[in-house]
């Protein structure tokens, strides 16, 4: 979706989360639309992903997940089996602003991260007083 008045836009573009390599989402609605809850699943990787390199968690040597970054990164943004909104959102605020500061425009605009709890919200300023308005929509594919 986007919209544009005289000195303001606003963008929301729809973001596709992915699981990692190991894991799986799926919608747990409890008969109610939409789901409330994204589940977080391990699944085998014994046959045809561990050729590429990718180690299975269900069957890790000793009964223990491994500590590399895919197990992290679900650990940093799930409460429980879940995946938690509010941390999603802040994890993809503070990327977002890192990747920013990369940018050569960055010295031109100011990127502002707005409150909210359940999606990522951004301003950006131009020095001519332009606004642009950044709702990022996240989102699962089951």
């Amino acid at each position: 979706a986007c919209s544009i008045q005289e000195k303001s836009s606003t963008y929301c573009p729809l973001v596709i989360l992915r699981p990692p390599p190991g894991h799986s989402f799926s919608l747990e609605s409890r008969g109610q639309l939409p789901a409330r809850r994204i589940r977080v699943a391990l699944e085998c990787l014994c046959s045809g992903e561990r050729l590429l390199g990718h180690k299975c968690f269900l069957h890790a040597s000793g009964g223990q997940l491994p500590m590399d970054q895919d197990w992290y990164l679900l650990d940093t943004l799930c409460t429980g089996s879940c995946l938690d909104t509010e941390k999603v959102v802040r994890w993809v605020q503070m990327l977002v602003v890192s990747a920013w500061l990369l940018l050569p425009h960055s010295s031109h605009c100011q990127l502002t991260v707005l409150p909210s709890g359940k999606s990522c919200r951004f301003q950006l300023r131009g020095t001519s007083g332009l606004r642009c308005n950044i709702e990022m929509v996240l989102a699962v594919q089951e």
